[in-house]
């Protein structure tokens, strides 16, 4: 028999504050640098951000996220020297005019010919050469924004078993009015932001949020 009343908590809470999940292929998110955000939008002490490498603490699932990007054709890698394809050698200097810049969501390459800030489909782009480190190194206890949902930010940290977990948190329909004394005030007081919970609980990093 179905526990509504557990459903029921579970889609107040997830409304109402956001969720927590294991890392998996279908969930692990490398955000571009841009993508991070500052301590002034949500609250972080910079002396807790630490870089995680999912392919020397999880190899396993690591190899298995590997293997789903190459199935989807995101494993683009700029040709080097040596290389059977490398282009001949005026084709490659033309090539290095270019400015290259990566989606970090679907993988795909496109070319510029100055440098800049470059989006596609609501994404900022990201340049090749920072892109082919993409998808190894997160940045642990430090949000960042994630316009494809489930929620309005994410961010990854230990949890109480030292075990890194993905944070979602955040109404993407609602606009933060840190500004606004009374709404912080009823927010917080509303949600008990006095005592938020541990730091791996969306609770936690909603009432950091405000």
């Amino acid at each position: 028999m179905p526990d509504y009343i557990s459903e029921a908590d579970e889609h107040y809470y997830f409304e109402s504050y956001g969720s927590e999940e294991e890392i998996t292929e279908e969930n692990y998110y490398v955000p571009a640098e841009e993508e991070y955000v500052s301590a002034e939008e949500v609250f972080y002490e910079e002396s807790e951000v630490e870089d995680w490498d999912i392919s020397e603490a999880k190899p396993g699932l690591w190899e298995n996220i590997r293997k789903k990007k190459e199935r989807e054709g995101k494993d683009y890698k700029p040709a080097k020297k040596g290389d059977p394809d490398r282009p001949d050698p005026e084709s490659w200097k033309k090539a290095q005019n270019k400015y290259k810049y990566k989606d970090p969501k679907t993988g795909e390459v496109y070319e510029y010919e100055r440098k800049g800030v470059y989006q596609k489909n609501g994404r900022n782009l990201v340049p090749v050469r920072a892109a082919e480190y993409q998808g190894r190194k997160v940045k642990l206890g430090k949000p960042f924004r994630t316009p494809d949902g489930p929620k309005k930010m994410s961010v990854y940290v230990k949890n109480g078993k030292g075990n890194v977990v993905k944070v979602n948190f955040g109404d993407p329909n609602m606009e933060i009015k840190k500004d606004n004394p009374k709404r912080r005030k009823s927010f917080r007081a509303r949600h008990n932001c006095d005592n938020p919970g541990p730091r791996w609980k969306a609770r936690y990093w909603s009432c950091r949020a405000w």
